[in-house]
C-alpha cells in the first residue's frame, strides 16, 4: 500500500530533531516530499533517508503554496493519496494504513483528518462549522463566559461524541488526508492564502462536492502553538487572511455557508 501513498511536510528553520522523528512516522508512505522555505538548505542533511525528496524553495510563498508543489508532484506520480502533515506533529500506530483504508472503502470521501491530541493527550478541537466574520471574532475573545460556551460548542461540533466519524465542513491543515482525484476535481491550495485559512478555504471547496471525514479512530499529537495570539506579526497574517477568507466566500450574506451549517447541526444532533 505505501507505493499508493505519498506526503509532504513545509519547512521553515525546523528543528531538525523534531523532522527526522516525524519523517520515522511517516515511514509507511511511499515518498515524502519535503519542501524547504528556509533561506538555506542547512536542512538538506535529512535527505538521507531513502523515502524523501527535498526540495529548497527559499522564496517562501507561503504553506499553501509550497505544499501545492509537492501535491503537484504526486498527482505527476500517479500517487492516489497524500498527507499533508504539519511539522510540529508526531504518532505511533497504523494512523498512515487506517486512514487510507477508510478513504480506498469510501470513494465519496475527498479530505480526512484523525483526531488531534495536545501534548497531554487532550483532545485539539478542530472540527468545525463554516467560519462567519463573527464566529472568528468570537473565538478570539472568549468573552461572557455562558455565551461562550453555548457559541464554542456548537461552532467547534463538541457536542458530538468523541468517538464518532463525522462529516464535518472545516477540517485543520495540520494532518489532513487528501484523495488526490478529488483534488484534480476541487483544485489545489488558494495561493491568495500565506498562512492560515487556506485550509478552511480548501475545505470549504472540497465539502461541496464531496465528504470532508473526522476520524476519531486514531489519533496524532500536535505542538499547537498559537502563534496569532502570541506573535503580532503572526496576527497580522492570519487578520490578512482572514480579510482574503470573506473577500472570497462572503462576509455577513452567505447562504451557503448558513445552509451547511445548518444542515451539519441537525445531522449530527438528531
Amino acid at each position: 500500500m505505501s507505493l499508493n501513498i505519498s506526503a509532504s511536510i513545509v519547512l521553515y528553520k525546523s528543528d531538525v530533531s523534531e523532522i527526522v522523528k516525524l519523517i520515522n512516522c511517516l515511514s509507511d508512505v511511499g515518498c515524502l516530499f519535503i519542501v524547504d522555505n528556509s533561506p538555506t538548505d542547512e536542512l538538506s542533511v535529512i535527505v538521507r533517508f531513502s523515502n524523501v525528496q527535498y526540495i529548497h524553495n527559499p522564496s517562501n510563498p507561503g504553506f499553501g503554496a509550497a505544499h501545492n508543489i509537492a501535491i503537484t508532484k504526486a498527482v505527476e506520480s500517479s500517487y492516489t493519496y497524500h498527507f499533508i502533515v504539519n511539522p510540529d506533529i508526531f504518532f505511533e500506530g497504523n494512523v498512515i494504513s487506517s486512514m487510507v483504508e477508510y478513504m480506498f472503502q469510501n470513494s465519496d470521501v475527498g479530505m480526512m483528518m484523525p483526531q488531534i491530541l495536545n501534548l497531554d493527550g487532550s483532545i485539539q478541537n478542530l472540527p468545525k462549522l463554516l467560519p462567519s466574520p463573527y464566529s472568528v471574532l468570537i473565538r478570539k475573545l472568549k468573552k461572557l463566559k455562558t455565551f461562550y460556551n453555548d457559541f464554542i460548542n456548537n461552532y467547534e461540533l463538541r457536542f458530538v461524541n468523541k468517538d464518532m466519524i463525522y462529516n464535518a465542513p472545516i477540517l485543520s491543515g495540520c494532518f489532513t488526508l487528501l484523495n488526490l482525484e478529488a483534488i484534480k476535481k476541487v483544485g489545489l491550495y488558494d495561493e491568495a492564502f500565506f498562512m492560515y485559512f487556506e485550509d478552511w478555504d480548501l475545505s470549504r471547496r472540497m465539502h461541496q462536492k464531496y465528504k470532508t471525514i473526522y476520524f476519531p479512530e486514531v489519533s496524532v499529537y500536535h505542538g499547537y502553538s498559537s502563534g496569532a495570539n502570541n506573535s503580532w506579526k503572526l496576527f497580522k497574517v492570519f487578520f490578512n487572511s482572514a480579510f482574503t477568507y470573506f473577500n472570497k466566500w462572503g462576509w455577513f450574506f452567505d447562504l451557503e455557508r448558513s445552509q451547511i451549517n445548518k444542515n451539519t447541526l441537525n445531522r449530527l444532533k438528531q
